[in-house]
């Protein structure tokens, strides 16, 4: 059985198990690998086999094979909007709501739509459309996906604007990685099938780099792995108990180091499929009229992308950082501990205090790791 009929099956095989729309993700490396074209590949499979899908939103890019693809699918219009004088195009989400097909195909999940739309983001819109119990096929790039913000922002000297939660992808019932050899996806650039050919030399000096691939193709390798690992933890029972692991991100205002912290915990989370946590300690020194108002902003933005990736929120008043931790560890069950490098004030505030030698021992008979995020 070719990929795309043994793709389309298996998501049908999920649909009939729950009311809520199920979610299947399509992951690549970069653009190009060919995520639109498998989905519409899937799209007439399942056309073919009588089943009710249709094309919310395709973003074709002009491919020409891509776009070829499109012909015989049933087409959903698109919601026609004005912004600044241009006359735009967003999905439709009342008109899917409206005729509930049994699958709907939405391109470009880290999408972020015109203002004045309902939702700020597709993939807020895509989270409707599934409550609506209508199921979705979705792709996304690997520079997306929130947590990977720095990594990809090392990887590709770029830093991508539009991402989207790490909870979209765990709240995926399917994540397939649509994967090509780093000569492959050159040779498609350079034959004028990713982007014009204008544009190529500039590609191929920039995000394009052999090296920017490999390292892209390895998150994405590794992004859907992990997937796979939750997916057969969490519907395959093996009979062994399992030690949970739970997690606890330690913050202070300094919000470099805070949002560094807060990414890193979530993928260890989101590797494990674990709870976590983030632990904000108010000092004295860091009450709302000690520290500015940038800060503040800074520190309630932080909070609001450790919600967005999964954590519950910790805030607390104390002048005891060190004891404080070791409270929430003992009422939170937590595994391991996560906090920034040495230069950062919470790091400053233990070694300051007499407890920092008592924090290490109590975590290390809690049986507790201290992890230590560059």
């Amino acid at each position: 059985m070719d990929e795309p009929k043994k793709s389309a099956q298996e998501f049908l095989q999920l649909i009939n198990t729950s009311k809520r729309g199920k979610l299947k993700i399509y992951i690549g490396m970069s653009a190009g690998v060919g995520k639109t074209y498998r989905m519409l590949q899937e799209a007439h499979v399942l056309l073919q086999n009588g089943i009710d899908v249709k094309i919310g939103y395709i973003e074709t890019h002009n491919r020409k094979e891509t776009h070829n693809l499109l012909h015989g699918l049933p087409v959903i219009p698109r919601r026609k909007l004005f912004y600044k004088g241009k006359e735009l195009e967003e999905l439709d989400v009342p008109a899917i709501i409206v005729l509930r097909p049994e699958i709907v195909i939405v391109d470009e999940l880290a999408h972020t739509n015109i203002e004045g739309s309902k939702n700020k983001k597709r993939w807020q819109d895509v989270m409707e459309i599934l409550d609506a119990g209508i199921n979705v096929i979705s792709a996304v790039n690997i520079q997306h996906i929130e947590s990977l913000n720095e990594e990809v922002k090392a990887v590709t000297g770029i830093e991508v604007t539009e991402r989207i939660p790490d909870t979209i992808l765990s709240a995926a019932d399917e994540v397939v990685n649509i994967d090509l050899t780093a000569d492959e996806l050159i040779s498609r650039l350079k034959d004028g099938k990713i982007y014009d050919q204008s544009k190529v030399q500039s590609a191929l000096n920039n995000f394009f780099k052999n090296e920017n691939i490999l390292q892209l193709r390895e998150l994405a390798l590794k992004e859907v792995a992990s997937q796979v690992t939750r997916k057969v933890e969490t519907e395959i029972v093996t009979g062994k108990v399992l030690k949970k692991e739970r997690f606890l991100a330690c913050i202070s205002s300094n919000e470099i180091t805070a949002k560094n912290v807060i990414r890193k915990t979530a993928r260890l989370a989101n590797y494990y499929n674990s709870q976590w946590f983030l632990l904000y300690v108010q000092t004295s020194r860091e009450s709302p009229d000690r520290i500015a108002l940038n800060k503040q902003r800074h520190l309630i933005n932080n909070f609001r992308l450790a919600t967005e990736l999964g954590a519950d929120i910790i805030k607390i008043q104390s002048k005891n950082v060190a004891m404080t931790i070791m409270e929430q560890c003992e009422e939170r069950k937590i595994t391991t501990v996560c906090i920034g490098k040495p230069h950062i004030d919470i790091w400053r505030i233990i070694l300051a205090t007499d407890t920092f030698n008592s924090l290490l021992k109590r975590l290390s008979k809690q049986n507790v790791d201290l992890v230590i995020l560059s």
